[in-house]
């Protein structure tokens, strides 16, 4: 029996750092692109203060321009738009085509400062707002804990951190969690430790993983997070973007390729052909070379 496993794709992640604005129909043809590949889940936007976050400040319009190129009939795919606060919560509420809503949630109080400025309690009632309003709008959503495996900062950090911020999501109602490996440079027996040791208190929660690395070793962080129960991943065509944080221009998104390939070797079937991924990783280096050149 074929193993079941559920790929995010992340173009909004791959994007949102990069120096020259990607213009809306551009975006658009790519999702579409995406969804006409195959791919059933697709972290697409995001509502953020332009002012921080340029790139994503024409989200409604991408979303727009998108809903209204999907062929009639077709199944649209997930749809994840990203939000920090409770502005950017109401934007994609309001966003004809966002079906899931997420949330960065920081178990690191310097990163959570930077990213969205709130404090513990102030990032906690958000999340607990975000359970209740996407509970009766009937959304979907999605918790991504930041820093989950490892801090650079010299804060507190453990597992037993990790697993008080899920074992508190579950309480709320949470249902799905990623664990996202903010800065990249977690070795991949670490990656499958975490995972082991944290997943036993999530019973029946969707926990997956979001990981960032430099491309040597992207595959044995994927297959660790595998063998130690994972089925869900978070990966970004070619492997762009990741955390501006990170302190390393190398380490980005685990290019969605190199989870595929991985996954093939523990027998699970990707859910694009190959014929499909390969128009898809085209397009995406098309973008890159263009969009991404201060970068090279």
């Amino acid at each position: 029996m074929t193993e079941t496993v559920k790929i995010v794709e992340c173009p909004r992640d791959a994007w949102q750092g990069l120096p020259e604005i990607i213009p809306a129909k551009v975006k658009t043809g790519y999702l579409l692109e995406l969804a006409a590949a195959g791919f059933k889940h697709i972290d697409a936007v995001s509502f953020v203060s332009p002012a921080h976050v340029k790139q994503m400040a024409d989200s409604e319009e991408v979303m727009k321009g998108y809903l209204a190129g999907l062929p009639a009939g077709a199944a649209q795919p997930e749809i994840i738009g990203i939000v920090v606060n409770e502005k950017g919560m109401e934007r994609a509420l309001a966003t004809p085509g966002v079906t899931t809503i997420g949330y960065p949630y920081s178990i690191s109080a310097y990163f959570r400062r930077a990213n969205a400025n709130m404090s513990r309690g102030e990032s906690r009632a958000l999340v607990e707002e975000l359970r209740k309003v996407t509970r009766a709008s009937g959304h979907g959503l999605v918790v991504y804990i930041s820093m989950a495996f490892g801090n650079p900062y010299e804060e507190p950090w453990g597992a037993e951190i990790v697993e008080d911020a899920l074992v508190w999501l579950k309480d709320i109602g949470v249902r799905s969690v990623s664990l996202a490996d903010t800065v990249g440079t977690t070795p991949p027996e670490y990656v499958g430790a975490l995972y082991t040791a944290v997943k036993d208190c999530v019973a029946g929660i969707e926990l997956g993983v979001h990981l960032h690395s430099r491309s040597e070793g992207a595959a044995e962080k994927v297959l660790a997070a595998y063998d130690a129960g994972c089925r869900r991943f978070d990966g970004a065509l070619t492997g762009l973007g990741g955390c501006p944080f990170a302190g390393d221009d190398l380490v980005g998104n685990i290019a969605t390729e190199t989870i595929f390939t991985a996954l093939a070797t523990r027998g699970v079937k990707a859910e694009v052909t190959t014929e499909a991924l390969a128009a898809c990783v085209a397009m995406a280096e098309e973008i890159r070379a263009k969009y991404a050149h201060a970068l090279q």
